[in-house]
């Protein structure tokens, strides 16, 4: 049977690692569990640009919320195949599938301006800073 060999490392043993793995291996995995993704952010002087790793996921499963200047990015990927296929061909199954959920300050951010591109797998949002409006100077006259 085709299966990758693991060496363990007696030194780096982590009992409640294997716990885990023995309970994951009894009651199976969680798909729904929220897990992050990887994300850059870039600072150019007048914008800040967010870079997202959404390797599988599909543009129309992408939502970008904004709530009391928060961004909250959620995204699902979802299985191409089977439960029964799982179970009955697979030899081994590493790839994970589920909801991914990031959420992001957006104070000094100009929220109506900001543009999302999603391409190759990676969710590019550009966020202009909010301009600084400086009140114009003037003379008050005394009465």
């Amino acid at each position: 049977m085709l299966v990758p060999y693991v060496r363990r490392n007696l030194s780096a043993f982590d009992p409640f690692r294997e716990l885990d793995e023995i309970e994951r291996a009894f009651f199976g995995s969680n798909d729904t569990k929220m897990t992050p993704f990887s994300t850059d952010i870039k600072d150019t002087g007048s914008e800040f640009v967010l870079e997202a790793d959404l390797p599988g996921v599909k543009k129309e499963d992408i939502k970008l919320d904004l709530s009391d200047n928060i961004l909250t990015i959620t995204a699902e990927r979802h299985s191409e195949f089977e439960e029964k296929d799982k179970k009955g061909r697979y030899v081994r199954c590493e790839r994970s599938y589920g909801s991914y959920q990031r959420s992001f300050d957006t104070t000094g951010i100009d929220v109506d301006k900001i543009d999302a591109e999603f391409k190759d797998g990676v969710l590019k949002l550009t966020m202009p800073k909010l301009v600084e409006q400086k009140p114009e100077p003037k003379r008050l006259e005394i009465r």
